[in-house]
């Protein structure tokens, strides 16, 4: 059996309006160049996007913003994008700040199944509003609750046909957390090869995480995007 898509419609059958979506990387390294292109041409709207941050001005998921197909954006680093205080101001997007080691945990107790946890990060600040606290050991804590998307859109460097992924380097960023906590996971790869030929102790996300699989065709060099066959 094969995860692998040929065309990126096929791939991105499964994103519908209204949809959250979790979308790796950091600034534009690790970030799912293709599938953030397709999603670009397709006729989707109202979309909530967990990321570290919204791309840049024309690159990554800043042209889905530009596109206004964008509803909410759950994030650490917004202000990679100057657009977004554009939007944020007129009333065109939501956003939901949260500290990036937050999200990063966050994300993984999704993934773990884990309702949520308690944190001392942000006691005190306006991002605690609202939010239960505990004293615990006689300190003040905010509880923060775990976070699951129905899609994943992750970029990884090697996949076997079966979808087991492995990572390169800084690529290995938020990717293989998302990677466990979405419905339906779609992972960007360099190179698809036969299962069997990735030594199982290299590979970091297991088949039974990924969905779909789709060769990259945007690739992030020291020049900027680059498109490739």
């Amino acid at each position: 059996m094969t995860k692998v898509h040929q065309d990126i419609e096929a791939a991105l059958s499964c994103v519908k309006n209204g949809h959250t979506l979790m979308v790796g990387g950091f600034g534009l390294i690790g970030a799912p160049l293709t599938l953030i292109d397709g999603l670009a041409k397709k006729d989707v709207a109202g979309l909530t996007v967990i990321s570290n941050n919204l791309g840049e001005k024309g690159k990554g998921l800043g042209v889905l913003l530009s596109q206004k197909k964008i509803k909410k954006a759950i994030g650490s680093y917004f202000t990679s994008n100057r657009e977004i205080g554009e939007f944020y101001q007129r009333g065109e997007i939501e956003l939901e700040l949260l500290p990036q080691g937050t999200l990063a945990e966050s994300i993984r107790a999704g993934g773990a199944g884990i309702g949520g946890y308690y944190t001392k990060t942000g006691v005190g600040t306006d991002l605690a509003k609202g939010k239960e606290e505990r004293e615990i050991n006689g300190a003040t804590y905010i509880f923060e609750p775990a976070i699951r998307a129905n899609v994943a859109l992750i970029r990884a460097w090697k996949a076997d046909t079966l979808g087991n992924l492995v990572y390169y380097k800084t690529a290995r960023n938020f990717n293989p957390g998302m990677a466990t906590a979405a419905d339906v996971v779609i992972a960007e790869v360099d190179e698809i090869v036969q299962p069997g030929e990735l030594p199982p102790e290299e590979i970091v996300t297991p088949h039974l995480f990924v969905d779909g699989i789709i060769k990259a065709k945007k690739i992030l060099t020291k020049e900027g995007v680059k498109v490739y066959e």
